[in-house]
């Protein structure tokens, strides 16, 4: 599922632009929690109903918006969000029934390699052909560099966010994260027009979304105060990472 939503996702970027992906990726609340109630893993409620209906009603008016938009690229985005969704459902599953716990840093270990053979396969086949028959095709070993260390540098900025304050926290600058990927593709790329619409819509899904953070790390939060208030001052304190509180940049 983590090779679905890097190809998938991707793939979009060939369609539509970066700040309408990144307001399109709002949506991922409202797939995590429909699947995780299919799943037996949420409890449907009247909150988390309203929740997920602001959410929506803000990526559709997002979407209203959008000036050129391609469905192809939509498809394209929508697929790598189910697919990052379930990806979230079968770690949630792994660790409640096998009762693992593993940190963003350790998970990556695993994932990684996994992950890059899933997407050889395809790739042998489908991408290679064409890159062959390509005159003006050309490998940019500098660019992908620098890609693969933002990505590391991000997880890593993640782990050491979480261990040090809270999850909460990190979905808070997550948001904020969210907001400055829109503005400063709108500002760099010339493709990128935001529109009043635009603005308004992901306004919208973000106010959703930080109420579905609040929601879901309340609990989190209190329980993790209580264990820190029996700690005696001085005592080392164990700090536990929630593998779904992250997300893997592409």
């Amino acid at each position: 599922m983590f090779a679905m939503t890097l190809w998938l996702g991707n793939s979009a970027y060939l369609y539509i632009s970066v700040a309408f992906a990144q307001m399109l990726k709002a949506i991922m609340p409202v797939a995590v929690f429909l699947l995780g109630t299919a799943f037996g893993l949420e409890e449907m409620n009247c909150k988390m109903l309203a929740i997920m209906s602001i959410i929506s009603v803000g990526v559709i008016v997002a979407s209203v918006g959008e000036i050129t938009i391609s469905w192809v690229g939509v498809v394209y985005q929508m697929g790598g969000v189910v697919a990052e969704a379930l990806r979230l459902i079968f770690i949630e599953i792994f660790l409640k029934k096998k009762g693992v716990r593993l940190n963003l840093i350790s998970m990556m270990y695993y994932v990684s390699p996994c992950s890059a053979f899933c997407l050889f396969i395809p790739w042998l086949f489908l991408e290679k052909p064409k890159m062959d028959a390509s005159i003006s095709w050309n490998f940019p070993p500098v660019t992908l560099f620098l890609n693969c260390m933002c990505t590391f540098v991000l997880n890593l900025s993640v782990f050491l966010v979480i261990s040090r304050t809270s999850a909460l926290t990190a979905r808070v600058t997550g948001v904020v994260r969210d907001w400055s990927v829109v503005l400063l593709s709108a500002a760099i790329f010339a493709d990128t027009k935001l529109t009043f619409i635009n603005i308004v819509g992901y306004a919208i899904a973000i106010v959703g979304v930080v109420a579905y953070n609040n929601h879901k790390l309340k609990p989190q939060v209190n329980q993790q105060q209580g264990a820190d208030s029996k700690v005696s001052p001085g005592s080392p304190r164990h700090v536990e990472i929630p593998l779904n509180s992250t997300k893997e940049s592409s």
